[in-house]
């Protein structure tokens, strides 16, 4: 498909986002953008949190590993399941009977000033890289395969792509948020059911033999029972549940959409239906990966690197690349905008560039607007009225140069899969938040608030070291998810020994 039909399409595509904003945005204030008024129908919510959660990594990144670990990323969404049960159970009806805006405000009323800040400020740590993440891959591909033909650089693309979410995001906040996740959901689980119709088709597979040949590939393998992994399935499904717990709820991102619900117990429906249906989800976009993986066996367009591990951890796959008439190395998250583009029909490069972007925006957009929200209300001790509503905006302006700036440092650092990268620092700048919030809740003590900064700080640093030396220090263990496990008991641990009296 022509680079320029492509943009035409994107940009029609913004151009329904804008006009959603512009109705949900109207008579917006501070109480509209932090919480929607607390009038989200719960089940728009639910449906909109998919796309939220799954985001651009899924889309490219998991698809693509299931080259070298197949389907055992399912252990990982099964404890995701598990963390949701928490989220709704425990943290949700905490944050409603404090009637929170900013989900941070709980550790200054529990722990103090300090702990309140610290995990404030870990919240804008963890959420700007992720979203980093996630942009960067759509903004990848914008720029690879409509831009950069062109002649744009892959700055205008980063640039681009944040503009837009501010357009159309600036105004409402998380009352037009609910409705674009909306439509960006529904569009991004129409790319993955599609591409996998479209491939099926090209392959001669029915439904019968899809699901056969799915079954009876390599790439079905599920359940990894050897300890020593970091992919086995006690160590996913317990970092499963601990990352979906800080990742959603301790996450002032993904649990301000739950907070604009009418109440408690919608905000419980709303849960309970997305994690559900987060599973399915997620077994679609497996199955993609190993059809992908199938296909480009079939047409001689991937060779993987079985034999040599040292190769493997350079050089996961080589894709052959028509325009070189060769193969070169290349990492897992490219393979499926290669094959798209190279050569499966146009009608499914259409589709997969809306369900990209539709996956990355649905992320990006509402982190934005809470990584807003949580330093008005944090650091700037912003109310749900219509007070400094400019210097609001001007706080979305100067994170969307944050975001902007470190995409542009994780281009030039970048050498593994996304997904990996992701996990990898959530497990570093969420450990701390973890730790806190486990303190507060399933304790009495105070604590001597002015130390928490410096233990939530080494915390992190002694996980990194742990990390690098585990394969020696402990028998040849690997550390996979679970390091966030390690990382929150530790300061929990700290909070302990630096503890006062019981609270009354």
């Amino acid at each position: 498909m022509h680079p320029l039909v492509l943009l035409l399409v994107v940009l029609l595509y913004f151009a329904a986002l804008i006009g959603i904003a512009l109705i949900t945005g109207r008579k917006s204030d501070n109480a509209s953008f932090f919480v929607g008024n607390h009038k989200s129908p719960w089940y728009l919510v639910a449906f909109g949190m998919i796309g939220a959660s799954i985001s651009g990594v899924t889309y490219i990144s998991i698809p693509g590993e299931v080259g070298s670990t197949a389907f055992s990323y399912l252990q990982l969404v099964l404890g995701y399941f598990a963390g949701y049960l928490v989220i709704a159970n425990i943290l949700m009806p905490l944050y409603y009977k404090m009637n929170l805006s900013s989900i941070y405000v709980y550790l200054n009323h529990r722990l103090g000033l300090f702990s309140y800040k610290t995990g404030a400020s870990f919240f804008q740590i963890s959420r700007i890289i992720g979203s980093s993440f996630r942009l960067y891959l759509v903004a990848m591909v914008i720029d690879s395969y409509i831009l950069a033909r062109y002649g744009f650089p892959f700055w205008l693309s980063v640039l681009l792509t944040i503009v837009l979410i501010y357009i159309y995001s600036f105004r409402g906040g998380i009352r037009t948020i609910v409705y674009t996740d909306t439509l960006q959901t529904l569009f991004l689980i129409m790319g993955a059911l599609l591409s996998i119709v479209f491939i099926s088709r090209e392959l001669g597979f029915n439904f019968g033999a899809l699901f056969e040949n799915i079954r009876h590939s390599r790439y079905a393998q599920v359940f990894v029972w050897d300890w020593k992994p970091g992919d086995n399935f006690f160590k996913h499904f317990l970092s499963g549940m601990f990352i979906c717990i800080v990742m959603t709820g301790l996450d002032q991102d993904m649990m301000q959409k739950n907070l604009s619900c009418r109440n408690i117990g919608e905000a419980k429906k709303n849960m309970y239906w997305m994690s559900s249906l987060l599973i399915v989800v997620n077994i679609f976009f497996l199955s993609l990966g190993a059809l992908l993986y199938i296909y480009a066996h079939a047409k001689g367009v991937i060779i993987e690197n079985f034999s040599d591990s040292g190769l493997q951890a350079a050089c996961p796959i080589r894709l052959f690349d028509p325009a070189q008439n060769g193969f070169y190395c290349s990492g897992t998250d490219e393979l499926f905008p290669n094959l798209v583009f190279n050569y499966l029909q146009p009608g499914v490069g259409l589709i997969f560039i809306l369900g990209l972007i539709a996956a990355a925006y649905s992320s990006a957009d509402s982190a934005l607007t809470a990584l807003t929200t949580s330093f008005c209300v944090d650091f700037l001790g912003f109310r749900e009225d219509n007070q400094r509503i400019l210097t609001r905006k001007m706080v979305q302006v100067g994170f969307s140069v944050i975001i902007f700036l470190t995409i542009m440092i994780f281009k030039s650092l970048n050498n593994q899969s996304v997904i990996n990268s992701l996990f990898t620092m959530a497990g570093y700048t969420y450990g701390p938040l973890l730790g806190m919030f486990a303190f507060g809740i399933f304790t009495k003590y105070q604590i001597r608030d002015r130390i928490v900064p410096y233990i939530a700080v080494l915390s992190p640093v002694f996980c990194y070291f742990l990390d690098r030396h585990s394969e020696q220090l402990l028998s040849g263990y690997v550390f996979g998810f679970e390091l966030l496990i390690i990382n929150g008991l530790l300061v929990f641990t700290g909070l302990y020994l630096f503890r006062k009296k019981k609270a009354d």
